[in-house]
């Protein structure tokens, strides 16, 4: 329980960092000037409409230090301190043009699951599945052809089998719609094509990884004390190699968990879900400050969630772990 309580601690400086170092970046490529120009638009705006776009949004206030008030409030009254104390309470505030970010966030939240979950369990499900198989036919021409697949697979981008699978899919075979997406039970024929590419596109660097860890366990002692004692090569691979190979499976499996809420920025753009990878892509393209700060501490926050839960999950596949 210290373990935890501790390492909830440490997290607070590094999601401040990662606030400040959003503030900083953001404010270094726009100033709150070209931001309320780009919202009301570059031509006949008045410099009297610009401080009213300003006060509205509290860009008004100074960045990091306030010369003008006094004592503590020189630092409290600043733009940093009262927009990082909001993130801290989960108060994301609202959008440029006003929309509620955190409404947004939940109503887009349900498209990038429906997406990420799916690829996230068949994906590792298969990775997992074909490295066994090369392993378990190891030094043979099994093996050889499935890095040469592997590698290959490796080799192409990932825009290809978007493109590809839009193309071959959806204007060939008109089997499901290139884009779009509605709710409900057909909500499947739109996430069915990004589900697919999302899994084709990464077996071949989830096969080769799982096949390297599989390969390294197979090298270890225990391995060749169960073979001498008569256990078949299937049970030595699929009962003890793979559940020893546990701890790196959850390390890279965990820390990903966090990633699938916030959507495939590429995927959804492509196929035009309405999630919060695109909705991240449309906030950058728009340059809406308080969109991007939110999604990119909402990130930061669910990282750091990953990496406790990887820690957590240690305990439960290797009882010499022990979190004190």
């Amino acid at each position: 329980m210290s373990y935890i309580f501790r390492r909830i601690l440490y997290a607070f400086p590094i999601l401040m960092g990662v606030n400040l170092l959003t503030f900083f970046l953001f404010f270094v490529v726009n100033t709150p000037d070209d931001m309320a120009r780009m919202q009301l638009g570059m031509k006949h705006v008045t410099e009297e409409a610009i401080d009213n776009w300003k006060e509205e949004r509290g860009y008004d206030r100074p960045l990091l230090w306030n010369v003008t008030a006094h004592g503590s409030e020189q630092f409290t009254e600043t733009l940093i301190y009262i927009e990082s104390l909001k993130l801290f309470k989960f108060e994301f505030g609202k959008a440029d043009d006003g929309r509620s970010i955190g409404r947004d966030i939940e109503e887009r939240m349900g498209p990038s699951l429906s997406i990420a979950v799916p690829i996230f369990i068949i994906g590792i499900l298969t990775n997992i599945t074909f490295a066994l198989i090369m392993v378990f036919f190891r030094s043979t021409y099994l093996e050889l052809s499935g890095v040469v697949l592997t590698v290959v697979l490796m080799s192409i981008s990932g825009l290809f089998y978007i493109i590809g699978g839009q193309f071959l899919v959806g204007k060939m075979m008109h089997l499901v719609p290139i884009s779009g997406y509605v709710g409900g039970f057909d909500s499947f024929r739109f996430i069915i094509l990004p589900v697919a590419i999302g899994v084709i596109s990464g077996i071949g660097s989830g096969v080769r990884w799982y096949r390297t860890i599989f390969l390294e366990e197979m090298g270890k002692d225990y391995v060749r004390t169960a073979r001498a004692k008569g256990l078949s090569e299937f049970r030595v691979l699929f009962h003890h190699v793979l559940r020893n190979a546990m701890i790196p499976i959850l390390t890279g499996a965990v820390v990903v968990l966090p990633l699938l809420f916030m959507g495939s920025l590429i995927t959804e753009s492509f196929f035009g879900i309405p999630g919060l990878g695109s909705y991240t892509i449309e906030a950058i393209n728009a340059q809406d400050f308080a969109i991007v700060r939110a999604m990119v501490f909402l990130g930061a926050v669910l990282y750091i969630i990953g990496l406790l839960l990887t820690d957590l999950s240690y305990t439960l596949v290797d009882p010499r772990v022990k979190l004190s």
